[in-house]
C-alpha cells in the first residue's frame, strides 16, 4: 500500500528518495521560496521579481518526479542539455523549456531588460555632472575588482571568478550575460545568487551607510547650483556616441551596450509608443519570466553543488565592498569640495537601478527631511549601469 501511495505521489517518493542533503535543500528551498513572495508582497523586495522566483523556487522543489529513464527532474526545464536530440525533444515535452532555451540561455532576456531599463533612464543626469558621477560608479565597482582575484584565490577557475566577481555591479541582466559568456556551468547559480543578493541593496545598505556615515554629515544638504539644462537632442547625440565608442572598445558586450542605449535613443527621440512599449509590456515582462526562470532554476540539486556556497560568500563580499567603495568615492568628493558633497550619494553608483539612488534619498531625509539628493544620486546610479558594463565588457575580453 506504500509503495502504491509513493507511486501516485512521486513529489513525496522523490523525497524519500533522495539522499538526506537533498531532501533538506528541497524543503529549505520550498520555504525560502514562500518567504520571497512574502518579502515581495510586503514590498521589501521587488515584487514583480520576486513573487514568480519565489513560487517558481517552491514548486520546482516540490514537482521532482521520477523520469523515463530512471532519474529525477521535473516537466518544467532542463538547464544543461547539450545533445541536439535530446534538446528538441525536450522542447515538446518541458513547458518552460523554449521560454528558457530562447530567451534565457542566449542572454536575450537580458538584453530586453536593458531596453525596457535605457528608456527609462535619464542621462541628463550624468550629463549635468558627468565627473563626479563617473567617478562615483567607478568607485562602487571595487566589489569586482576585489573579489575577482578572491575568488581565484578560493580556488574558482579563472573565468568563474570573473563571472562572478560581477556580482560587485549590482546589475543582473548584466551578471546574467557576463555568466553565460564566461562560465556557462556556472551561469545557473552565478545568476541566481545574484538576483537572491540584489535585495540586500533594499536592506542592507542604509545599515552601511549609517554605519560609515555619521549622522550630521548623512543629513547634509546639498548647495544650491546652477541648473543645467540638457535637451534631447543632446541626450541623442549623447547615447549614439557612447553606444558607438563603448561597442568599438568592448565589442563582447555590445548586445548590452546597443540595448541599453536603444532604449535611451528611443526615449529621447520622442517615440512616446515604442518608448512605452520598452518600458512596459516589454520590461514588465521580461523582467517576470526572468523572475519565473530564476526561481524554476533553483532545484535544490543545482543549488546544493558545493561550489554555490563559495558563490554565496562572494556574493555578499562583493556587494558589500562594492558598496564601501562607492561611500569612500563619496568620502574623496566630500573633502576635495570643502565638505559640501554630501557622502552618502556615493552607494547610488552601486548600479541596481533605481534601488540604491532611492536608498541614498531616504537615509537622508531621515535625518533632513527637506534636504533633496536624488538628482545627484540619479547621475551616479545610471552612471553605475555604464560603468557595470564597461567591466564585464572588459573581464570577458581579458578572460573570455
Amino acid at each position: 500500500m506504500e509503495f502504491e501511495l509513493l507511486t501516485v505521489f512521486q513529489g513525496v517518493a522523490t523525497l524519500v528518495e533522495s539522499e538526506p542533503k537533498i531532501l533538506i535543500g528541497r524543503l529549505f528551498l520550498i520555504a525560502l521560496g514562500g518567504f520571497l513572495i512574502y518579502l515581495g508582497r510586503r514590498g521589501v523586495l521587488e515584487g514583480l521579481l520576486m513573487i514568480p522566483m519565489g513560487l517558481g523556487m517552491a514548486v520546482i522543489n516540490a514537482s521532482v518526479m521520477f523520469l523515463d529513464d530512471g532519474r529525477m527532474g521535473t516537466l518544467f526545464l532542463d538547464p544543461m542539455l547539450t545533445d541536439t536530440e535530446s534538446l528538441m525533444r525536450t522542447l515538446q515535452i518541458d513547458w518552460l523549456q523554449p521560454v528558457y532555451t530562447f530567451t534565457f540561455s542566449n542572454g536575450l532576456i537580458a538584453c530586453l531588460v536593458f531596453m525596457g531599463i535605457g528608456v527609462l533612464l535619464d542621462v541628463g543626469f550624468v550629463m549635468a555632472r558627468p565627473f563626479t558621477s563617473m567617478f562615483i560608479a567607478l568607485c562602487a565597482e571595487l566589489g569586482t575588482v576585489v573579489v575577482f582575484p578572491l575568488a581565484v584565490w578560493a580556488g574558482l577557475p579563472i573565468n568563474d571568478a570573473a563571472a562572478t566577481a560581477t556580482i560587485g555591479g549590482a546589475d543582473g541582466p548584466m551578471i546574467l550575460f557576463t555568466a553565460l559568456v564566461l562560465s556557462d556551468d556556472l551561469f545557473v547559480p552565478i545568476t541566481v545568487v545574484a538576483y537572491l543578493y540584489l535585495g540586500l541593496t533594499y536592506g542592507g545598505y542604509p545599515y552601511l551607510i549609517k554605519l560609515m556615515v555619521p549622522r550630521h554629515i548623512r543629513g547634509m544638504r546639498m548647495p544650491p547650483e546652477k541648473t543645467v539644462q540638457v535637451t534631447a537632442n543632446q541626450k541623442l547625440i549623447f547615447a549614439v556616441v557612447a553606444c558607438v565608442l563603448l561597442c568599438l572598445l568592448f565589442p563582447v558586450a555590445a548586445p548590452l551596450f546597443f540595448s541599453l542605449f536603444l532604449g535611451v535613443i528611443v526615449r529621447e527621440s520622442g517615440l512616446t509608443k515604442y518608448a512605452e512599449t520598452f518600458g512596459g509590456p516589454v520590461l514588465y515582462g521580461a523582467t517576470f519570466f526572468l523572475g519565473l526562470l530564476l526561481g524554476v532554476l533553483c532545484e535544490a540539486s543545482v543549488i546544493l553543488d558545493p561550489q554555490v556556497l563559495i558563490l554565496l560568500i562572494l556574493g555578499v563580499v562583493a556587494l558589500t565592498i562594492s558598496g564601501i567603495g562607492g561611500i569612500l568615492g563619496g568620502y574623496v568628493l566630500y573633502f576635495a569640495t570643502g565638505r559640501k558633497f554630501n557622502p552618502v550619494i556615493g552607494i547610488a553608483g552601486v548600479s541596481c537601478v533605481p534601488t540604491t539612488a532611492k536608498v541614498a534619498q531616504k537615509t537622508v531625509a531621515e535625518v533632513t527631511p527637506d534636504a533633496v539628493i536624488l538628482p545627484h544620486a540619479l547621475g551616479a546610479n545610471v552612471s553605475g549601469v555604464i560603468t557595470s558594463a564597461i567591466f564585464a565588457g572588459i573581464l570577458i575580453s581579458i578572460v573570455g
